[in-house]
This record gives C-alpha cells, sequence and structure tokens, in this order.
C-alpha cells in the first residue's frame, strides 16, 4: 500500500517530444504522463531511444518539437536525479562509496559549498536505505555490479529528487541483486516519487513495475504490464522475433 505522498512528490508529462541528429530522427512525437508513485519500466529493442528518451528529459538534449512538463508538489524540492549506463562511469577513479553519494548533495546544493551536519546525516540515511552502510568506507571498484547501482540510486536520493531515471540499471546485474534493487525502487515509489528504469530484461515485468513504456523511436504502448503487451505491440517492437517471444510466453 502507497503511503502519503512526500514532498517531493511530482507528475511528469511529456508531449510531442521530438529529438533529431543530424537530420536523423532519434525519437518522434513522444507522448505519455506519469503519475506520482509510478514505478515504469521502459523497454525497446537497440537504438529505440531510450538513452536519448532519458537525455531529453534530463536536459541533457535539446527537444527539437515538443515539452517535457515536470509538476512538483513542493516547488522547492529536489527536480530529477539521472543514473546513466554501466559503461558511462569511469570505475578507475578511486572514491569511495560516500564519496560518490555525497556527490549527489553537491549538485543539489553547489559544488563550492562544504558539506554540512545535515549533509552526512543524509548522506548516512541513504546508504542505509539501500543497504550499504557498511560498505560506506569501500572503494566503488570493490564493489559488485549490484551494489554500485544501489551507490547510484542512493546519489539520486541524496539529491531529493522527485525523478529517477535508471538507464540499464540491470546490466551487468544478477538476478538476486535486480530483486534487491527493485525493492529499493518500489519503496521509492510508494514515498510518491516517480521512477523510470530502461530494460532489456522482459522478465517479471508485471511483478516489477507499475507501468511500462514500450518505445521503439515512437511510443509503441504505454499503461499496465498485463495490457500492453500484446501481439501487435511485441511485433513492432521486436519484429518477428516479438512475435515469438509473445508465442512462447502464452505456452
Amino acid at each position: 500500500m502507497k503511503s502519503a505522498l512526500n514532498p517531493h512528490s511530482a507528475r511528469m508529462t511529456l508531449q510531442g517530444v521530438t529529438v533529431e541528429f543530424d537530420g536523423h530522427t532519434a525519437l518522434n512525437n513522444v507522448t505519455f504522463d506519469v503519475d506520482a508513485g509510478t514505478l515504469m519500466g521502459v523497454v525497446g529493442p537497440n537504438g529505440a531511444g531510450k538513452s536519448t528518451l532519458f537525455n531529453a528529459i534530463a536536459g541533457l538534449l535539446p527537444v527539437r518539437r515538443g515539452k517535457v512538463t515536470l509538476h512538483r508538489v513542493d516547488q522547492g524540492s529536489g527536480a530529477l536525479a539521472y543514473v546513466p549506463q554501466r559503461e558511462s562511469v569511469n570505475w578507475r577513479f578511486p572514491v569511495t562509496v560516500t564519496d560518490v553519494v555525497m556527490m549527489g548533495r553537491c549538485c543539489r546544493l553547489g559544488w563550492f559549498r562544504r558539506p554540512g551536519k545535515r549533509d552526512r546525516e543524509l548522506v548516512n540515511a541513504c546508504l542505509g536505505r539501500v543497504g550499504l552502510w557498511d560498505h560506506r568506507s569501500a572503494l566503488m571498484t570493490e564493489l559488485s555490479g549490484g551494489q554500485r547501482q544501489r551507490v547510484f540510486v542512493a546519489r539520486a536520493l541524496a539529491q531529493e529528487a522527485s525523478v529517477l531515471l535508471l538507464d540499464e540499471a540491470f546490466s551487468g546485474v544478477d538476478a538476486g541483486a535486480q530483486e534487491g534493487l527493485v525493492e529499493v525502487l518500489q519503496t521509492l515509489r510508494d514515498e510518491g516519487r516517480i521512477v523510470l528504469l530502461a530494460t532489456h530484461d522482459l522478465t517479471n515485468l508485471g511483478g516489477r513495475f507499475d507501468q511500462v513504456l514500450c518505445l521503439n523511436r515512437h511510443v509503441c504502448a504505454c499503461g499496465p504490464p498485463q495490457q500492453v503487451f500484446t501481439s501487435e505491440v511485441m511485433e513492432e517492437l521486436y519484429g518477428a522475433h516479438g512475435l515469438r517471444l509473445t508465442m512462447d510466453g502464452e505456452r
């Protein structure tokens, strides 16, 4: 059961979002909305525009047409936190778990502001929430894939974000660690936050997500997992392979 919405609750709307690179349309007329307290999976084939979508929402890519709107309950709350793909992170950089989570406070309050008592307390609380308090002094290079993803979730929490974007957070993470991460994200959902997670893994989508956005440069379908995965949508996403997946799932 979801708790009352916290001050970081928000509602997000995308209306006709189109993104182009050198005359190539990466996203075309993407329209959907997400209510506060929603855990949404974003699925689609390679090249479907999942990372492009997240970069556009985060303001890292210009939108050719359309608009992304975040309607916040508390205008003073942190807006959005983005956890990129593992390949985008320099894992050789020698930082501790606490250092990485504290970066979330720096993003929120400014890089030249010295962290205070409340910042340290919040970082410790965020590490506790994702089950990494005992690893707070460990180097990021010493962690497993699932632990690293939880560190980045803790960093997003330290930003006091209303919306969390996680790009391929299951990549390189074993099944047990995936379920642990989903439990953390579901807790954040229950507090009224919006969580979008891009994934190639179609396993147990109904048990993991409230809503699923099926993306292949445009929106193929968006809604509860049990409703969106029709044979027509799967074919639009994955071609003939998608039809085989549908038939295998019906056996």
